[in-house]
């Protein structure tokens, strides 16, 4: 059985009910894609599927159902602070190379495949801003695995349309409170009136996960491939900044408690990527203000 594709080409999500995934699903939805998605935590439904990255004849089977027109790889295990490190190379680096493989011996191919990596790959690097020409020096296991997923898979260059993303970080509504943004937006929703935090001082890029999506969908329609793409906003934003932010849209100010279990001695004060490859195969795309996005995650709607 195959999915009928004859009036809308087909994407497949793999990691669908993640955070980022409803969000990609949307923007493929309102460009008229049919949306199919793959998890390992969902019962299969007409247009979502179980099936675990591991397993791969589970991972063909869903390619020759859905026949995608493109693939947006998304699952992974994203939290770099994961305690089982086994995990996270079977996931990432293994379960990637089982869906590549079950792409490259499906009956029709892709004519876009778009891979997550990581600007975690990157490590602690004093450029600023950073490019993908960069040597990468990843700090820890989770950047390791996304750095080797990232070779692995330029092996199938030469046989797969494969783009490879390093998005830096993101957020907006429905991340995990695991993550910064998401952890400090939470505090100011419950009205808690103090939090404990690492380096103050610190600058990331922190993008809206709605501008990500975008970028997604038109890197997959765009005709690049065998690249490797930032995906970053181009500004810094310091810790300061963000709770500055909050406390204005929230009407109150936030007691700060830094916490030294949470500053790390090497850390690296500013990180911030360069855009200028994304958007010269793309276009730019709008974006509004991080201030929105935090406002966007305050209000939850």
């Amino acid at each position: 059985m195959s999915v009928d594709s004859a009036s809308n080409p087909t994407v497949l999500i793999t990691g669908i009910e993640g955070f980022t995934g409803p969000y990609v699903a949307g923007k493929f939805r309102d460009a008229g894609f049919d949306v199919y998605g793959l998890s390992n935590s969902a019962d299969s439904t007409p247009t979502n599927f179980s099936a675990d990255l591991a397993d791969r004849d589970a991972l063909q089977k869903v390619v020759e159902t859905v026949k995608p027109s493109v693939v947006i790889h998304l699952a992974a295990i994203s939290f770099v602070a994961h305690g089982n490190v086994g995990q996270i190379y079977q996931s990432n680096v293994v379960g990637t190379y089982n869906l590549l493989s079950a792409l490259a011996s499906g009956s029709v191919e892709p004519q876009s495949i778009v891979l997550a990596s990581s600007a975690n790959v990157y490590g602690n690097s004093l450029e600023s801003p950073l490019h993908e020409n960069l040597p990468l020096a990843p700090a820890n296991d989770y950047a390791v695995s996304k750095l080797s997923m990232e070779y692995m898979a330029s092996l199938w260059f030469d046989r797969l349309p494969i783009s490879i993303v390093r998005p830096f970080n993101y957020t907006g509504v429905g991340q995990s409170e695991k993550f910064l943004v998401a952890k400090i937006v939470a505090h100011y929703r419950k009205k808690a009136q103090q939090i404990e935090l690492g380096n103050l001082n610190i600058s990331r890029d922190f993008s809206d996960v709605r501008f990500v999506a975008e970028a997604y969908l038109r890197l997959a329609q765009s005709a690049s491939t065998g690249e490797i793409i930032n995906i970053c906003s181009g500004e810094a934003l310091s810790l300061r900044e963000i709770i500055a932010a909050m406390n204005s849209i929230a009407g109150y100010d936030i007691e700060v408690n830094v916490n030294p279990d949470f500053v790390r001695t090497n850390d690296v004060l500013k990180l911030v990527g360069s855009n200028e490859k994304l958007f010269s195969l793309i276009g730019e795309i709008e974006r509004n203000p991080f201030s929105d996005t935090l406002e966007w995650m305050y209000s939850g709607e």
